[in-house]
C-alpha cells in the first residue's frame, strides 16, 4: 500500500514496451494526422456552404477522443502518470453550442498540439525502434531514454494544465499541513504523558522524601539518611528520564554528528541485527534529519515487535532534491497503512515536510518501507 499525495514523477519506461509503443504508434499517428489535417482543411473550405460545420464538429470530437486514447496508451506503455483530464461540461447543450465549447476548451488545443507534434516524432522514432530489435545496446540505453522524453512531452501537453496543477499542489499542501498539525499534537500529548507518568512522579517522590527527612532531622538521624538516599536515587532516575525524553525530542548525537552516527546508535540498540548505510552529503536540513531519524527509529521498533524478522537493513542516501530512507526486513510481511496505525503515523510525520512514505509488504515478506523527504520547500 502506498501513502502518496504529491504529483507522481515519470519513471523510465520498460525497453520492450517502448519498442512496441514506437512501432505501433506510427500507424495510429499516421491515421490521426491524415484525418485531422484533411478534416480541418475540408471543413474550413466548405464552411461557407454549411457542409463544413459537421465536418469540423466531427474533427474536433476526433481530436478529443484521440487525446484521451493517447493518455491511456502512454500511461500503459511508457508508465507516464497521465490521468483523465477535466473538460468543460457539454451536457444540455445543442450541437453547435457543444462545438463552440470544445473550441474554447484549452484541453482541446493541447490535444491538437500533441497530435500534430506526435506524428513527426513517430516518423523519427520508428527507425530507432526497428534498429533496437536487433541492436541490444540501443534497446537497453537509447530507446528507454527516448521513451522517457516522449512521456515527458505527453505529460506536459496531455497532463493537467497549470491551474489544475496549482490546485492539486494547494490541496496537497493543505492536507500536509493538517497532518503535520495532528502529528505535532500527538507528539505534544506524548511528551505530556511521559512527563506526568515519569519525571514528574519521580520529582514528587523526591520532594516527599526530603519533607519526611526534614521532619525527622532532629529525632531520627538514621531514618533521615535512608530518606535522603531514597530521594537521591529518585532524583537520578528523574534526571535519566528527562534525558531520555529530551533525546526523544531531538537527540544530541544527531545535532552533533549527523544521521550516520545517530542511526548507527539506533541500530546498536535494536534487538535484531541492523545493517546501516548512510550517504547524505552535503548534510541535509535539520528538519529532514530529524524526520529521517524518527522514521528509522519507529520502523525498527515496529519490526522488532511485529514483523518476526531476524535482520533488517537501513539505507539512507541523497539525490539532488531528496533524502531517501529505505528500511528492509525479512519478516513475514503483510504490513499496511491503516488509519491510526504506526505506519500512518510515519506517513503523517513525513507529511510535515512534504515527504512521502511508500510501503511494499507482500505476505511472506520482505517488507520495504521507503521515505522520500524533500530537502527544499
Amino acid at each position: 500500500m502506498t501513502t502518496e499525495q504529491q504529483l507522481p514523477e515519470h519513471p523510465r519506461p520498460n525497453p520492450a514496451r517502448t519498442i512496441v509503443y514506437m512501432i505501433t504508434s506510427f500507424v495510429f499517428r499516421l491515421v490521426q494526422f491524415v484525418l485531422i489535417v484533411v478534416g480541418a482543411t475540408v471543413g474550413v473550405g466548405t464552411v461557407v456552404v454549411w457542409v463544413g460545420f459537421p465536418i469540423l464538429l466531427a474533427t474536433t470530437a476526433f481530436v478529443r477522443w484521440s487525446g484521451d486514447a493517447e493518455r491511456r496508451w502512454a500511461r500503459t506503455m511508457l508508465r507516464t502518470p497521465l490521468t483523465k483530464v477535466e473538460r468543460l461540461p457539454l451536457e444540455g447543450q445543442s450541437m453547435t453550442r457543444r462545438w463552440l465549447t470544445r473550441l474554447t476548451d484549452p484541453t482541446t488545443w493541447r490535444d491538437l498540439a500533441y497530435l500534430m507534434i506526435a506524428f513527426p516524432l513517430a516518423v523519427a522514432e520508428l527507425p530507432v525502434a526497428i534498429a533496437s530489435i536487433v541492436l541490444l545496446p540501443m534497446a537497453i540505453w537509447v530507446t528507454p531514454w527516448l521513451g522517457w522524453l516522449h512521456g515527458n512531452l505527453a505529460l506536459s501537453l496531455l497532463g493537467p494544465n497549470r491551474t489544475k496543477k496549482l490546485e492539486e499542489k494547494a490541496e496537497h499542501l493543505q492536507a500536509s499541513r493538517a497532518r503535520g498539525v495532528d502529528a505535532a499534537e500527538a507528539e505534544r500529548r506524548r511528551i505530556e504523558r511521559d512527563l506526568h507518568d515519569g519525571a514528574q512522579q519521580r520529582l514528587v517522590a523526591v520532594a516527599m522524601s526530603l519533607g519526611r527527612a526534614k521532619s525527622k532531622f532532629d529525632n531520627d538521624p538514621a531514618a533521615v539518611r535512608d530518606l535522603i538516599d531514597e530521594a537521591h536515587a529518585d532524583a537520578k532516575l528523574a534526571v535519566s528520564e528527562l534525558r531520555d525524553l529530551a533525546r526523544g525530542i531531538y537527540p544530541a548525537v544527531l545535532g552533533d554528528r549527523g544521521l550516520d552516527a545517530a542511526l548507527s546508535a539506533q541500530a546498536a540498540k535494536s534487538p535484531i541485527p541492523v545493517d546501516v548505510s548512510v550517504d547524505v552529503e552535503p548534510r541535509p536540513p535539520a528538519a529532514v534529519e530529524t524526520t529521517a531519524y524518527f522514521i528509522v527509529g519507529e520502523t525498527l521498533t515496529n519490526i522488532a515487535k511485529h514483523s518476526g524478522a531476524t535482520e533488517a537493513v537501513v539505507k539512507v542516501w541523497r539525490s539532488e532534491t531528496h533524502v531517501i530512507v529505505e528500511i528492509t526486513d525479512n519478516g513475514h510481511g503483510g504490513a499496511e497503512v491503516r488509519p491510526g496505525g504506526g505506519l500512518a503515523g510515519l506517513a503523517d510525520r513525513a507529511a510535515t515536510i512534504d515527504g512521502v512514505i511508500t510501503v511494499v509488504s507482500p505476505v511472506g515478506g520482505p517488507t520495504v518501507i521507503r521515505a522520500d523527504l524533500p530537502c527544499q520547500w
